[in-house]
């Protein structure tokens, strides 16, 4: 399996852990059903993504929280070429008022809290949770958003140096990726004051470039 989707499916794991705490903490009513809702960033057409989400419940599971018997799960799977969709479902989760709610990216996470302001959300696969506003800082969040970052901006430095030692005669690096999932502040803060930080002439300087298709990405 690529090692990419381990990562992801590690995060959407932890995510389970995570989720288990505000449950526990909002706990006033014993025998209440718990609640709690899921936006997907993908179709549910996705392998990945429903893996990722099996993942999730699973880890639920082992925690002692069952889907049917002492929690509700609530899923909506959203097509990240499809941004009304995200907007359409964050809006239905929001009004089910669920104990808490799971983002999946970056596009679902910033739908959710355009809608709620108070629900607890925690976002799995996001890019820059600070960058894009979900959060004030890592240590202290400062806002109803908590969750895991896929990466952190100054690893950029960290692939150059291992490009480097790979394979010593590249002159130029294109760094390729998805607008629709990773946030455009990420992109500046990893790209322009890191990578580019370590190619600082024109000759070495890196090619930032967005596709949201496999079409745009064979042109």
């Amino acid at each position: 399996m690529p090692s990419d989707q381990l990562r992801r499916r590690e995060f959407i794991t932890l995510v389970g852990g995570a989720a288990a705490w505000p449950l526990v903490a909002r706990a006033q009513q014993p025998d209440r059903m718990r609640q709690i809702g899921v936006l997907m960033g993908w179709p549910e057409s996705d392998p990945e993504a429903r893996l990722e989400r099996a993942a999730f419940v699973q880890e639920l599971q082992k925690l002692g929280w069952l889907d049917g018997r002492n929690l509700r799960i609530d899923t909506r799977w959203a097509n990240p070429a499809d941004p009304e969709s995200m907007h359409r479902y964050a809006k239905e989760l929001v009004a089910l008022q669920p104990d808490l709610i799971l983002s999946h990216s970056t596009p679902a996470t910033a739908a959710l809290l355009q809608e709620t302001r108070t629900i607890p959300v925690i976002f799995g696969i996001v890019a820059d949770p600070i960058g894009s506003g979900f959060v004030a800082s890592f240590p202290r969040p400062g806002t109803n958003a908590t969750g895991f970052a896929v990466a952190e901006p100054t690893q950029a430095g960290k692939w150059m140096e291992l490009l480097k030692e790979i394979a010593p005669q590249v002159t130029r690096v294109a760094a390729l990726f998805n607008p629709a999932i990773d946030s455009l502040p990420f992109m500046d803060s990893v790209f322009s004051l890191n990578l580019v930080g370590c190619c600082p002439t024109e000759r070495t300087g890196p090619i930032i470039f967005g596709a949201r298709r496999p079409m745009r990405i064979a042109s």
